[in-house]
């Protein structure tokens, strides 16, 4: 930057003569017979979801990645087992129901006992609840089960299916031995009970038979007699039954223990690592998605932050004459002269649609400023691409750069505070960058009075602007200290916003900024536009009827 004492001496021949207004926006004529129908559409729609999805496409399939890898990395933390697989021959015992027996052969095989046994066959030292987890008993048949057992490796999947295999059948066959043992133990108590009955009634009989004969002892003694005889068949045919019942108890009992053995030996059964992998890996990838859309859509469901351009109207009281899409981050690269140079359609659109609407004045400096409302590196680089055009054009113009940082002063390569010429891509500028304490500089309309510094910078940039055609104003507004200074700078103003970062208090809060300050409010620039987005982005205020 030169010298603040710097007298600035345009080149000769330059014409003061900008081109006509063009509005963006005349083909929408603002007037009654156009009422200002409700032109926003429902908060949430299909296409607003659509939109929110492919606004986030890098976080979802992000979300979506993280979820394909954390599926694979459980497969190679938890690896699944390994199968193995017996079938058992089971013959019933002679008193098991065989309506019951399957599901009795089942829960017999799933006890902690099985297990306990089973363990002991191994050598394993496991809790026998945990151990009943790796294996599982299914009935095929009614006499044929299926026992499967897990485990890290093939081998100790054989080993444990036919461990469970034989104490499973070891505890059968005592289980069938107990039942034998207490039939019969039944049925000899049976025959001990019949015969002390017999005994009692014999013992009465010898003491009737002591006392004097009688009417009424011969009765009773025939009585009794009968009841011998009674006692004495049912103990006879006890005494046959439990013969027989033993003499076929014992060999069906041995047969059933017998007949009960392993149908086919314990086999591994078909394993595949990339099954697993493949399996897990795509539970992830759709886990991770559902997760990240999902997070997508809440968090556009939650936003009051604003993206439909008749949103963006209706807050900040202006219509929305331009939108562009996203622009790239890289705007500004340096062109043969060193110098720096706008390399981005939609960046020239912007430029282009800004020296459109630069006010046309007869007499002294048109004005014009650019009001950013959320990020600023996007109107740093309109303002100083419009700057270069113009002056390429043949107007001189000045550049206030009134933000913090002085982003545009920064890519004319005079970010210093001061005023003072700068050429770029041999084209003369006049930039002027406050110094760092003056929060609300005045500038060369309507100056206020002021003290120190201030009124020195002031007057520095009244200097430069005296024989200057263009004034351009980068400046941002803030709510804690006002916008009564943007009319010393500009009569009009046109408010630069990117789709989805302000909220509607935040772009409603410079329209009534730029509106109380006394400059008018042309219109906004959205940067970012959805491409679904069909609003026109028409406020129907008194002021646009005005401009329209």
């Amino acid at each position: 930057m030169n010298d603040p004492h710097y007298t600035l001496t345009w080149p000769d021949g330059t014409s003061s003569g900008l081109p006509e207004r063009i509005w963006v926006g005349d083909d929408f004529p603002a007037s009654d017979e156009y009422p200002p129908a409700d032109a926003t559409g429902p908060l949430a729609s299909l296409r607003f979801i659509t939109a929110a999805i492919r606004r986030r496409t890098r976080f979802w399939c992000t979300a979506a990645a993280i979820g394909l890898l954390a599926g694979a990395a459980f497969y190679v933390i938890s690896p699944p087992t390994y199968q193995a697989s017996t079938s058992l021959l089971l013959t019933p015992g002679p008193y098991e129901n065989v309506n019951t027996v399957q599901n009795d052969d089942q829960a017999m095989a799933q006890t902690r006992t099985v297990a306990s046994q089973a363990l002991h066959k191994l050598g394993l030292h496991e809790d026998p609840g945990s151990f009943l987890a790796t294996y599982s008993a299914i009935p095929v048949t009614e006499r044929v089960m299926r026992i499967t057992a897990s485990a890290p490796s093939s081998e100790q999947a054989v080993q444990r299916a036919n461990a469970v295999a034989a104490a499973f059948l070891q505890f059968r066959a005592g289980d069938l031995q107990a039942q034998q043992k207490l039939v019969l133990a039944s049925l000899n108590q049976q025959v001990s009970q019949a015969q002390q009955q017999l005994s009692s009634i014999e013992s009465q009989i010898s003491q009737l038979k002591s006392q004097p004969s009688s009417s009424d002892q011969q009765s009773q003694l025939k009585s009794l007699q009968a009841q011998q005889a009674s006692a004495q068949a049912t103990v006879y045919n006890l005494q046959q039954g439990a013969i027989g019942n033993q003499a076929t108890i014992k060999p069906e009992t041995a047969a059933a223990v017998k007949g009960s053995v392993i149908l086919d030996a314990a086999t591994p059964l078909a394993h595949s690592r990339l099954k697993p992998l493949l399996r897990g890996a795509v539970t992830g990838l759709i886990a991770g998605l559902a997760l990240g859309i999902g997070i997508v859509v809440i968090q556009a469901l939650a936003s009051d932050r604003l993206r439909r351009r008749d949103d963006v109207a209706q807050a900040l009281g202006a219509s929305v004459r331009l939108s562009v899409p996203a622009v790239r981050r890289h705007w500004w690269s340096r062109g043969r002269s060193g110098r720096p140079a706008a390399n981005d359609a939609e960046v020239e659109r912007i430029a282009g649609y800004l020296a459109q609407v630069v006010p046309r004045r007869s007499r002294g400096v048109a004005a014009l400023a650019v009001v950013p409302v959320d990020d600023l590196q996007v109107p740093a680089l309109s303002v100083a691409s419009l700057a270069v055009s113009l002056g390429k054009e043949g107007s001189r113009v000045v550049v206030a750069d009134l933000c913090d940082g002085a982003p545009a002063a920064k890519l004319l390569d005079a970010s210093d505070p001061g005023v003072g010429a700068v050429s770029v891509r041999d084209t003369r500028l006049v930039v002027a960058v406050p110094e760092p304490g003056d929060l609300a500089p005045s500038g060369p309309l309507h100056r206020r009075s002021a003290r120190g510094q201030q009124e020195s910078f002031s007057e520095r940039v009244a200097n430069a602007c005296a024989s200057a055609d263009i004034l351009l104003t980068l400046t941002t507004l803030d709510p804690a200290l006002g916008g009564e200074h943007l009319a010393t700078w500009a009569t009009d103003a046109v408010a630069m916003l990117t789709a989805g970062r302000s909220s509607s208090t935040r772009v409603h809060g410079v329209g009534e900024m730029i509106r109380l300050s006394g400059t008018r409010l042309v219109s906004a620039v959205l940067v970012g536009a959805d491409a679904a987005d069909d609003s026109l982005g028409v406020s129907y205020t008194p002021e646009t009827v005005q401009s329209g």
